[in-house]
């Protein structure tokens, strides 16, 4: 296994075809999806054709695939998956922070530990200049993960959502780090 990532609990590894199980399971949990898309199920197949090829994908300005599987360190057992991708994808400067869970991994410091980590990783090894990171204004445990992880509120907006989703009536919020204030903080 080619590890992206080690933290003290956390493994972040690329994706293979072999996750499609992982995948499934985490996107058929309603509490984890509930902010994503109301909870709704997906199936196999969308997991297969969209979901995984969009994990899989290489982003040639980065050097690096941008979704990582999140393992627990001993026990090798799937978390989810962290997302560190450039918005652009031929340049590194602005990246996307993201993370889905396991329910099971829910409130046990892994979202900011691995966030924490790839921050770091980022600003020091990947040329990174600004980090940004969005969710439904309602999801205070994501927003609380954002500011524990050394992002601060940038603003609300209104996303175009196709089907609204209870809550998605407050907006959404952004939340960003730059180099420099990283750089200052530490």
């Amino acid at each position: 296994m080619r590890v992206f990532l080690e933290t003290e609990r956390i493994v972040l590894r690329p994706f293979t075809a072999d996750d499609v199980d992982h995948l499934f399971a985490l996107d058929n949990d309603p509490e984890v999806m509930r902010f994503i898309n109301g909870g709704e199920p997906t199936s196999r197949e969308t997991i297969r054709t969209r979901t995984l090829p969009r994990l899989l994908h290489d982003y040639p300005g980065f050097g690096a695939r941008g979704y990582w599987a999140a393992e627990e360190k001993t026990s090798a057992a799937f978390l989810g998956w962290f997302e560190f991708r450039p918005l652009d994808e031929h340049n590194a400067a602005v990246v996307e922070l993201g993370y889905r869970l396991n329910r099971a991994a829910w409130g046990k410091g892994y979202a900011t530990e691995g966030s924490r980590a790839l921050i770091s990783k980022g600003f020091t090894d990947l040329g990174v200049e600004r980090i940004t990171a969005n969710t439904m204004a309602v999801n205070t445990r994501s927003r609380r993960v954002m500011e524990k992880a050394g992002l601060t509120f940038l603003r609300t907006f209104t996303g175009d959502w196709p089907q609204p989703i209870e809550g998605s009536e407050h907006g959404e919020v952004e939340y960003d780090l730059t180099r420099t204030d990283w750089e200052q903080r530490r």
